[in-house]
């Protein structure tokens, strides 16, 4: 018998005006009553969105099914806000619309959260002990810049890893031995995954073509190609890409906390 995953929307966050967590897609039962449920979580900026975002959730979702004891009973894109101020940075609204448009016509298990996205400031929050486990699905290129010295706290690493966890798409090139070892100390909770199609599609390479004015057909997918307006590309004309820094480690951390709070079981 399938195991019942009673889930219930806590109020532990203040929530934007009219906000609501979309849950539509997220099941409320187990396939294998023996495995833990879980969540995932990509964070960032989507900007724009692209067919690789979605592919990461695709590969996390085989390993898990051949290599865990996990199951997936959701996953999430969680937009940041506004506030992190990211060169080039189009608007939260306009981002998360693109986002839903692209889960709900590409997708059949994929969902958006605009809680982050909507803060008019990044939050760092914690959530308590809950049978579903929320972990953060990202690049080897974010997880890489937790093992440099002074980006991120040990406090948010010791959260994010220790007790969420994350499971980790290996980039093209990237040298990511080197970044486990030296986040030794939550090795156990860092599942890497390699890509055995490679992709190396990214945002910032996406808003280069629109700045140099060629395609990006197959790129992105196509219901949000017509939201990237000119207004829009012209923002990807400001000079410099913004490094990682305390905020991305606020944004994953309190959207991590608030989706643990949010997404709990009875």
């Amino acid at each position: 018998m399938a195991a019942q995953i009673s889930v219930h929307k806590a109020t532990a966050f203040t929530n934007p005006p009219n906000y609501a967590l979309i849950s539509h897609r997220l099941r409320r039962t187990l396939h294998a009553s023996t495995k833990q449920p879980i969540v995932l979580v990509a964070c960032g900026s989507f900007n724009p969105i692209t067919y690789h975002h979605l592919r990461m959730f695709e590969i996390a979702k085989d390993f898990i099914r051949q290599n865990t004891d996990f199951e997936i009973v959701g996953g999430y894109l969680s937009p940041v806000s506004d506030e992190y101020k990211k060169a080039g940075l189009v608007n939260a609204h306009h981002r998360v619309k693109m986002c839903t448009l692209a889960t709900e016509q590409e997708s059949t298990w994929l969902m958006v959260d605009s809680w982050e996205a909507l803060q008019n400031y990044q939050r760092t929050a914690n959530g308590g002990h809950r049978n579903v486990q929320i972990m953060l699905l990202a690049g080897s290129d974010l997880i890489s810049t937790m093992s440099e010295p002074g980006v991120w706290s040990h406090d948010d690493l010791d959260n994010i890893l220790g007790r969420h966890g994350a499971f980790v798409i290996e980039r093209t090139g990237a040298a990511f031995d080197q970044t486990i070892d030296r986040l030794a100390r939550w090795r156990n909770n860092i599942y890497p995954i390699a890509q055995l199609v490679e992709n190396d599609v990214s945002s910032t390479k996406v808003r280069l073509f629109f700045r140099r004015g060629l395609s990006v057909q197959y790129l992105l997918p196509a219901s949000t190609t017509d939201l990237c307006t000119e207004k829009d590309k012209d923002k990807g004309r400001e000079s410099g890409e913004a490094d990682i820094t305390s905020s991305e480690s606020s944004n994953v951390r309190g959207t991590l906390g608030k989706e643990t709070t949010r997404l709990s079981t009875n």
